[in-house]
């Protein structure tokens, strides 16, 4: 077990307890007010050490969300991660109820509050944490709640993440695999940084049995799904002819059993309704720039100053790169901008001191070239401190293509009654933090 939490705070963010709900009856309110003189006392210490503190016997763990504090506090040794996890699902099913989660909403409905926190954990223990499970017999219109005569199935039943009676016209499976790339050069063309973060987002709009004409009622479908991982082709004994991966931090939505994929790396899981992150993922192996920049800079006596910049696609012709932007940093009192492109459309933007440089469409293999001239003050400091040289930032997606060459080798729709479902895979890469130093 994680430990259970004695009580639950909502706090503003001058510490006033706006609503609180005490589960074992061994915390006080006055313990909030401790929580939040430790947590201004040590404001530092906290950034460094994380959102846990403990003070006299008590564990206080905390999130920030807005003008609001979450926290939980426990005497009982605990395990703060579950409770943060927990803490962050309350803020979802909050905002699920309320659309915005601040101190004036929960003013405004802390009855119903009070009903969620009291479904939610249960003597200080996580219970239902689906906003979706808990809006079938928690609803609300404004300030009303309604309670359902019956808990649904997904309560009580192991599925708790599927619900009974969602009504759809088509079986359709959406899978997308995104990846981010994050890449840092340095002013000497070195890589310093090179990682992929990658995510599988699911959509799900499936049934099991046919409802009035037109409709249908949703089941429990499993799917099964295979990547191009290394290690599962060789614990299968099979060979491919494109490129295995060797995934790594997997984390899976809950659906998926993790024993399944411990003893045979398969993946498989029931779905839940609607959209949902079935597993992220990160790679740290090296990768070569997909775009990569350069810039020369040539002054004239003080007064101009002339900008020649190349951007090059590094990747295969047959892909292509969309919504391109380029931000390349400027001298700070740069005036009367001559900008030209040989693609594209570019605009000065003095209040950032960069030129914002954007490509519709950059295909793989090409190279595309900015000139931009500016004037400067013709009167400088002689002592003037060095300005500081921002890095060129860039910003693209590239679909139909990954960095590490996942490849999803099958997606199965497995139903007792045999209904046809309709898959569909999409790949993305996008830029995730991409800077690369020219000066």
């Amino acid at each position: 077990m994680a430990g259970a939490a004695s009580a639950l705070f909502l706090l503003d963010v001058k510490g006033r307890v706006l609503i609180w709900r005490d589960y074992r009856g061994d915390v006080t309110a006055i313990e909030a007010e401790r929580f939040f003189t430790k947590l201004v006392e040590k404001e530092e210490d906290v950034v460094a050490q994380g959102p846990v503190l403990q003070e006299k016997g008590i564990t206080y763990m905390f999130i920030q969300h807005k003008n609001l504090y979450l926290m939980t506090a426990a005497r009982q040794n605990c395990n703060a991660a579950s409770h943060l996890l927990f803490l962050h699902r309350v803020v979802q099913v909050f905002k699920h109820y309320f659309d915005e989660l601040e101190e004036e909403s929960l003013r405004d409905n802390f009855v119903v509050v009070y009903e969620l926190l009291d479904e939610m954990m249960d003597f200080g223990y996580p219970q239902y944490t689906e906003a979706k499970i808990l809006s079938e017999f928690i609803k609300t219109d404004a300030y009303k709640m309604e309670v359902a005569q019956r808990p649904p199935m997904a309560v009580t039943n192991a599925v708790s993440w599927r619900s009974e009676g969602i009504r759809y016209k088509r079986n359709e499976v959406f899978l997308d695999v995104i990846e981010s790339v994050n890449i840092l050069v340095n002013s000497n063309g070195q890589l310093i940084r090179s990682d992929v973060n990658g995510s599988l987002k699911m959509r799900t709009y499936l049934r099991i049995m046919q409802m009035p004409p037109g409709y249908f009622c949703s089941g429990m479908p499993e799917c099964k799904l295979g990547l191009n991982d290394r290690l599962l082709l060789e614990a299968q004994g099979q060979t491919t002819r494109g490129k295995s991966i060797d995934l790594e931090d997997i984390k899976f939505h809950h659906c998926v059993r993790l024993t399944r994929f411990e003893n045979d790396r398969t993946i498989s899981f029931i779905p839940p309704d609607g959209s949902f992150d079935l597993m992220t993922y990160r790679l740290s192996t090296q990768v070569r720039p997909l775009i990569w920049v350069e810039a020369h800079v040539e002054r004239y006596s003080r007064s101009r100053v002339e900008i020649m910049m190349k951007a090059r696609s590094q990747f295969k012709e047959r892909s292509y790169a969309t919504n391109v932007e380029i931000d390349l940093p400027v001298p700070a009192d740069a005036t009367s901008p001559n900008i030209r492109t040989s693609i594209g459309a570019a605009t000065y933007s003095p209040e950032n001191d960069t030129i914002l440089w954007k490509i519709k469409s950059f295909p793989g293999n090409k190279e595309y070239l900015l000139r931009a001239e500016f004037r400067l003050p013709s009167i400088t400091a002689e002592d003037e401190v060095p300005e500081r040289k921002a890095p060129v930032r860039v910003r693209f997606e590239i679909p139909y293509f990954t960095v590490s060459g996942i490849q999803v080798r099958y997606l199965k729709i497995i139903e007792k009654s045999g209904y046809q479902a309709l898959p569909w895979v999409r790949y993305i890469t996008t830029a995730g933090e991409y800077e690369i130093r020219l000066f």
